[in-house]
């Protein structure tokens, strides 16, 4: 009996590349590069960053991060909402019609959120139930809305009644005053970032929209009611839209049926995909949204700090999203 030599064979992983852990990194935290990328920007331009700076851009940012939270759920299913621009005014208008008429802050916040679930919930019969196009559903809400805030008005401004005994709580120690040099509404703003990456991260509802979002008749098939999922997205988009009209409406005090929310949709849409949401949806991480957003009022600042002329200003906008999403389209190609 001869003896059989046999030779242990040890298979050791392959080792990643440095390359591939970059581009790993890339992939997941593109958004924080951004971030700084432009804050470097900025202070090259401008040749000024204080706290002070920081906290008023965290301020700047807060409705429409708070709407872009809104947008990006519905993003995240593949499904978009174009009216949460003209939502806003109408939505903003009518709470300061429910404050001046009740006097009471409680309510008028209840005007807006009862309005922005409203607003969402019409949006996602239409979308999710009646299964029409979300483009074409809310580019027609979009139009109502904004005539609506228009007729209501007699396209004449809304404003908050100083003589309310409660305006200068509403409007001077709300919606304009500091915690601690951070301002109400930028805490407000953070405390609703993080209660929505709560939901999407660590919940079976948030692992639901991803599911949808990455492949609707899978999902339906794991038993998820595609359905009314996409319904109770849009009535979040519609009541975050509300919250973000009470803000709104506290910052400013009064509300421009004519020009209030204007392009507000295109900016919570830059701030998503400088997020690194994907458009396509089932993909990104609703943290990015806060960067994202940060990211687009720094660029405001930076065309602020050149000292370009108001008519310019959008189209140095539209440059950086197209930029943005070729960014993705990039991504996208490069995994392919």
């Amino acid at each position: 009996m001869s003896d059989v030599n046999t030779e242990q064979v040890i298979i050791t992983p392959k080792r990643e590349s440095m390359g591939n852990r970059i581009l790993s990194l890339w992939e997941q935290y593109n958004y924080v590069v951004i971030f700084i990328a432009i804050l470097i920007a900025y202070v090259v331009v401008a040749k000024n960053l204080t706290w002070g700076s920081v906290m008023l851009m965290l301020r700047q940012s807060a409705v429409i991060g708070i709407m872009g939270f809104g947008m990006a759920l519905v993003i995240l299913v593949g499904d978009i909402d174009l009216s949460i621009g003209s939502g806003l005014v109408l939505i903003s208008g009518l709470t300061v019609m429910a404050f001046n008429a009740t006097g009471s802050i409680f309510l008028a916040l209840l005007a807006a959120l009862g309005l922005g679930i409203a607003a969402g919930f019409f949006n996602g019969i239409l979308v999710g139930l009646a299964k029409m196009p979300p483009f074409i559903v809310t580019l027609a809400t979009m139009l109502i809305f904004r005539s609506m805030a228009l007729y209501i008005s007699h396209s004449r401004l809304y404003e908050l009644d100083p003589s309310q005994d409660s305006f200068s709580l509403f409007h001077y120690q709300f919606g304009n005053s500091p915690i601690f040099s951070i301002p109400i509404v930028g805490l407000v703003f953070l405390l609703v970032a993080f209660a929505c990456i709560y939901m999407c991260t660590s919940t079976k509802y948030g692992k639901k929209i991803y599911a949808l979002g990455s492949n609707a008749k899978a999902a339906k098939l794991a038993g998820i009611n595609t359905e009314w999922l996409k319904v109770s997205l849009f009535v979040i988009c519609g009541l975050l839209v509300g919250f973000a009209s009470f803000i709104n409406v506290a910052m400013n005090r009064s509300v421009s049926p004519a020009t209030t929310g204007v392009s507000f949709e295109m900016y919570a849409i830059a701030g998503i995909v400088l997020g690194g949401i994907s458009m396509s949806g089932g993909k990104g991480k609703v943290a990015g949204i806060i960067f994202g957003t940060l990211s687009f009022t720094l660029v405001s600042r930076i065309i602020d700090a050149f000292e370009l002329s108001t008519e310019i200003n959008n189209t140095v906008k539209g440059i950086i999203l197209l930029l943005a999403i070729a960014l993705q389209m990039i991504k996208k190609r490069s995994k392919e």
